[in-house]
């Protein structure tokens, strides 16, 4: 009997942390595949918040990509299409539609994660507030504020109409 408790509490204890909340109480803390949960608070994550920096916006893809390789000529700035280019037949940034994503070959595919590329994306996708076929020139997409402020004043010096989108950005399993 004894040996059952003992294992009990052992799964007890290694399936569960234990955390003090702010009122001294101990709460019990458990983790799922996606949240974090305790007696106080939620965190989901599958969604990150991320800093913008976008060079400019059209609703021409062509005018930004032109933009695009200008920047990456004079500035040294590495460019990143994720293999999408702009499908005319579907009027659509798409990966092509042979892509080993099946589930997404020929489709959008939206840039996710922190990084400091140059990009034509949605700009939808990150701010459902903007009409659906704006399109932006992405230079980076960054985890802390300070460093894309940082991006953002060095590309204002030369791009006039750079601005930073703080966002919210699914980054769980889009399959």
């Amino acid at each position: 009997m004894i040996r059952l408790i003992v294992v009990i509490l052992f799964l007890v204890i290694t399936l569960c942390k234990s955390s003090t909340s702010d009122n001294g109480h101990l709460s019990v803390v458990s983790k799922s595949d996606s949240v974090l949960t305790t007696q106080n608070d939620t965190v989901n994550y599958d969604y990150a918040t991320y800093f913008i920096v976008i060079a400019d916006t059209s609703l021409n893809y062509y005018t930004l990509q032109k933009k695009m390789f200008e920047l990456n000529k004079q500035y040294h700035l590495t460019i990143d299409t994720m293999g999408r280019y702009y499908n005319k037949e579907k009027d659509l940034i798409a990966l092509p539609d042979n892509d080993e994503d099946e589930m997404y070959a020929g489709s959008y595919f939206p840039r996710r994660d922190a990084s400091k590329y140059l990009s034509i994306e949605y700009l939808n996708f990150y701010s459902d507030k903007l009409p659906e076929k704006t399109i932006a020139l992405i230079t980076g997409i960054y985890e802390n504020e300070t460093s894309a402020d940082s991006a953002l004043i060095m590309l204002k010096s030369f791009q006039k109409n750079a601005f930073k989108l703080k966002t919210t950005i699914y980054v769980g399993c889009m399959h």
